[in-house]
């Protein structure tokens, strides 16, 4: 059952990790069935490899859940750590498979062998898609994956991790159709000093006020992400008054998404882009 039409704003459908309930996160079968499906913007994390290359993965490191080692050796839990991006060539991060193992929390995940991709990888290969199927090319949400415990550990320290990763959006001539996310204010301060046109999202997981969490920014962001559950009509009208766009994550189930859709959002993170176009009234037969 479709969302009435009635006054409906259409938010935009974000494929998060592409389409991880139905495909390898992070992969480009992933990144290429969301585009098929119709999402409007492509979520996706990216790390830094030791040769500086910007590899598309939610961890840096390699996942024990979802990762197997060269010559499809498991990786103990307990060691995924020492196989560290930053210190990996990527030639060495592409003789992991990520695909092959279903994710256990997604069961309908098409499994099928898949290696961690570069940035401009996926850029290419969707564009390409894009214009076989008539369509423009999609944007990207890009969030970047720091924390100061990771500083010089997982990844570089803000100011060189944000100037990398501008500088490929840059030569990819993908910053107009890119926002980039954080939940570090340090990545969002230093990009929001190296190049001011690029659209920023704070992501939030708690529950501290809208208003300290841009204080603390020291700036209004153009898109704030919060954790679906923290959206309320309080929220919305506070982003509203600051000419914010709102696009909360992860929201998988139909019943959130209906809420979610009612109180008006910018856009929608989805692990199953496919449940949300659904709903939408461009969809009723």
């Amino acid at each position: 059952m479709q969302v009435s039409s009635a006054s409906f704003v259409r938010p935009e459908v974000h494929g998060h990790r592409g389409c991880r309930g139905l495909y390898p996160e992070n992969t480009l079968p992933a990144f290429l069935h969301a585009v098929q499906l119709g999402v409007d913007v492509l979520e996706l994390d990216v790390v830094l490899s030791a040769d500086g290359q910007v590899v598309v993965s939610h961890e840096p490191w390699m996942n024990s859940i979802i990762c197997l080692a060269p010559r499809q050796q498991p990786i103990p839990a307990d060691e995924q750590h020492q196989h560290n991006l930053f210190r990996m060539s990527y030639a060495s991060i592409r003789t992991y498979d990520c695909g092959r193992l279903r994710h256990p929390a997604y069961p309908n995940q098409r499994s099928q062998p898949a290696v961690k991709p570069l940035l401009r990888d996926v850029v290419a290969a969707t564009t390409m898609l894009a214009r076989q199927l008539g369509r423009a090319p999609v944007h990207f949400s890009v969030e970047v994956k720091s924390t100061p415990a990771g500083d010089n550990l997982f990844h570089p320290g803000p100011a060189a991790f944000a100037q990398a990763v501008l500088t490929e959006l840059q030569t990819l001539e993908l910053v107009p159709r890119t926002t980039l996310l954080c939940f570090d204010d340090r990545i969002l301060q230093q990009c929001r000093q190296l190049l001011p046109a690029l659209p920023l999202c704070l992501l939030v997981e708690d529950d501290i006020p809208f208003a300290e969490h841009v204080q603390r920014l020291g700036f209004l962001p153009e898109v704030y992400g919060p954790r679906h559950d923290l959206v309320t009509p309080e929220l919305v009208a506070q982003a509203a008054a600051g000419n914010v766009r709102l696009v909360p994550w992860t929201v998988n189930e139909v019943q959130d998404m209906r809420r979610l859709l009612v109180l008006g959002v910018a856009g929608i993170t989805t692990d199953y882009p496919d449940r949300l176009l659904a709903l939408l009234p461009e969809n009723a037969h």
